[in-house]
């Protein structure tokens, strides 16, 4: 065998070979960022399709940045945080099936959930959604489940990790195997399965749901941190760590047994804790450590060795964090598998660095993009606790189109009232908008004059009220006829009985008898939605038949529609207030023909007082 042909042998054939990091440019990155200088081991970032997230360094209590992904360049100084927690942020996490909802993990014991409107923050926010109290010292590290709805992991440095339901704020298990600190955790493609690296330097792979270890091992020898994530459904795991001698490493495992890894191989001998990044649909894990420059990455195959070296990304700016844009959110058109967001260490930026294969032809690439998972959950929490598993639901990337989630926000159970209350007050002002105000010209004699009329019996009015948007979607937006009785003994009332039907009068009207039943009625069939399984379809039922009646309305369902019934009241506004500025400049006009009218009549008078008098003195 010669010489050529041992060499051809030894090179491998991989689509993957020459996959190349391209920074953005720095117009497309965020600077100005006071980046957390915090030194626990977790990645400070996170990103969706919609946002941008980045814990910041406070003087007190925890605060991270939520920005959009396209508000890109230098930012201000006082840019709109998240700033509700008590002690530093230690982690952040978008919901994988609604990119407006974002779990933190703080020094404070808690886990928050928040809500971040499409737009951003206008203001600091305070206000959470769902607040999950249960660790007793602070919480290091979440995780969302990856196919079931409204399923959380969290890990704190009380030795305990707690599986939480957020839609009902309940703790399902709490698992209590690791005797000492959990520095990282992972699910598997369907979550049936959850690995964890400990302090104890040992590796396990745990039934959530039941909190009972299917297999545990030594993982590596060394001090420092490791970290784990499962390689997708290939049943096998990869671990980050340090040798006995303090030099980095990688291992991938089988998640039945633990007992010896299938490889371990050595990386280097720098000091910084290797984080590991899967992508499941290229089969590529990316290793980046704090403190590096650099970024490696690997393609795992199905047989040993198991994984091959293919290149690396190198930068001459150390990294404090990294944040990964999730397979949807990536250009397609860029032939681009990956995207980062690098946290700098010396300067306060946020860089993207976009992971790409170079093809020279402009179609889609179906073997660098196959199916993905979509943000969509393939199964609800009470059917993920009853044991059920299930694989992510994929979507296809053909489009081209970054997809990304619209849903609305979550209220906390429980808390029906508030919204309602709030609803009622947004109607009002719909309802005090679309009314036209109907002055009065009176003089004072003539109000002075319907004074006399106190005394009389007032009679029943009937009106009938223009309908009003009804932004909560329970279809009863028609039409309202509501009685109502002028008290005879009410001044104030009586003078705006006689004052035609104002503005202020409609209003008191529609919601003088509403408003003392909003706590008991509609309460009520919210919660009998929410109870009862036929209570939606009655709803649904009973939209049918008032649409077929012609009595339902075209009210506004969701944010756009209500932004559009919005700017079209602001230029009915403004339509209105020029009518009115016209109007008062006739009046204006009319005032002063009458002023010279009078003031030319005044000089004729004294003349013919002055030509009086003198005939009568003659």
């Amino acid at each position: 065998m010669t010489n050529t042909q041992l060499w051809f042998r030894g090179i491998r054939s991989s689509k993957f070979r020459h996959v190349y990091g391209s920074p953005a440019k720095r117009d497309r990155c965020y600077e100005n960022i006071k980046i957390t200088k915090n030194a626990h081991d977790s990645q400070f970032c996170a990103v969706n399709p919609k946002f941008v997230a980045v814990v910041t360094e406070v003087a007190g209590g925890g605060a991270f940045l939520v920005l959009p992904i396209d508000h890109t360049g230098r930012l201000d100084f006082n840019t709109s945080r998240v700033t509700g927690h008590r002690g530093p942020v230690l982690d952040i996490k978008w919901n994988p099936f609604n990119d407006n909802i974002i779990a933190s993990c703080s020094d404070d014991c808690t886990i928050k959930l928040w809500y971040i409107p499409d737009t951003g923050l206008s203001m600091h926010l305070t206000d959470w959604l769902i607040d999950l109290h249960g660790h007793k010292r602070r919480v290091g590290y979440i995780e969302w489940h990856p196919t079931a709805e409204n399923i959380l992991v969290s890990a704190g440095f009380d030795h305990l990790m707690i599986v939480w339901d957020i839609g009902r704020g309940e703790a399902i298990t709490v698992i209590d195997c690791h005797p000492d600190v959990i520095y990282s955790m992972s699910f598997n493609r369907d979550g049936s399965y959850i690995a964890t690296t400990c302090k104890d330097k040992k590796l396990r792979v745990i039934d959530p749901r039941t909190g009972i270890v299917k297999s545990e091992g030594m993982c590596h020898a060394g001090m420092k941190a490791s970290k784990v994530t499962f390689l997708g459904s290939t049943g096998r795991l990869l671990t980050t760590g340090f040798s006995r001698h303090s030099d980095r490493q990688l291992a991938v495992w089988s998640q039945d047994n633990l007992s010896q890894p299938l490889t371990v191989e050595n990386v280097d001998s720098s000091s910084g804790v290797l984080f590991p990044y899967y992508d499941h649909d290229t089969r590529i894990v990316f290793l980046a450590g704090k403190g590096d420059g650099n970024i490696r990455y690997y393609e795992i195959v199905d047989e040993a060795p198991w994984l091959h070296y293919l290149n690396q990304f190198l930068s001459g700016s150390p990294q404090r964090g990294l944040g990964f844009m999730p397979k949807r959110g990536c250009e397609v058109s860029h032939c681009e598998i990956f995207r980062f967001y690098k946290l700098h260490t010396t300067k306060g930026m946020c860089e993207p660095v976009s992971m790409i294969v170079p093809r020279k032809s402009d179609q889609f690439q179906d073997d660098l993009f196959p199916d993905t998972a979509a943000p969509v959950p393939a199964m609800t929490a009470p059917e993920w606790i009853s044991g059920k598993n299930a694989m992510p639901v994929l979507m296809s990337m053909k489009t081209g189109v970054t997809i990304r989630t619209h849903k609305p926000k979550v209220y906390k159970p429980g808390d029906n009232i508030l919204p309602i209350m709030a609803e009622n007050n947004i109607r009002k002002k719909f309802a005090f908008l679309s009314q036209e105000t109907v002055p009065d010209y009176r003089t004072v004699d003539q109000k002075a004059g319907s004074m006399d009329c106190l005394d009389a019996p007032s009679p029943i009015h009937q009106v009938t009220v223009p309908p009003v948007p009804d932004l909560l979607d329970n279809g009863t937006g028609t039409s309202r006829s509501i009685l109502h009785m002028l008290s005879p003994f009410d001044e104030k009332s009586q003078k705006t009985s006689n004052n035609q039907t104002t503005k202020f009068q409609q209003i008191q009207q529609m919601f003088s008898g509403q408003m003392n039943n909003v706590n008991h009625n509609n309460e009520n069939s919210l919660n009998y939605k929410k109870t009862s399984p036929y209570g939606e379809n009655r709803e649904k039922e009973k939209e049918r038949e008032k649409e077929a009646n012609g009595e339902i309305e075209h009210s506004p369902k969701n944010l756009y529609q209500l932004q559009r019934a919005y700017s079209q009241q602001c230029e009915e506004l403004k339509l209105l207030r020029k009518q009115v500025v016209a109007r008062d400049r006739r009046i204006q006009e009319l005032e002063q023909q009458i002023a010279q009218l009078t003031g030319s009549q005044a000089p004729h008078k004294e003349l013919s007082a002055m030509h009086a008098m003198h005939r009568v003195g003659r």
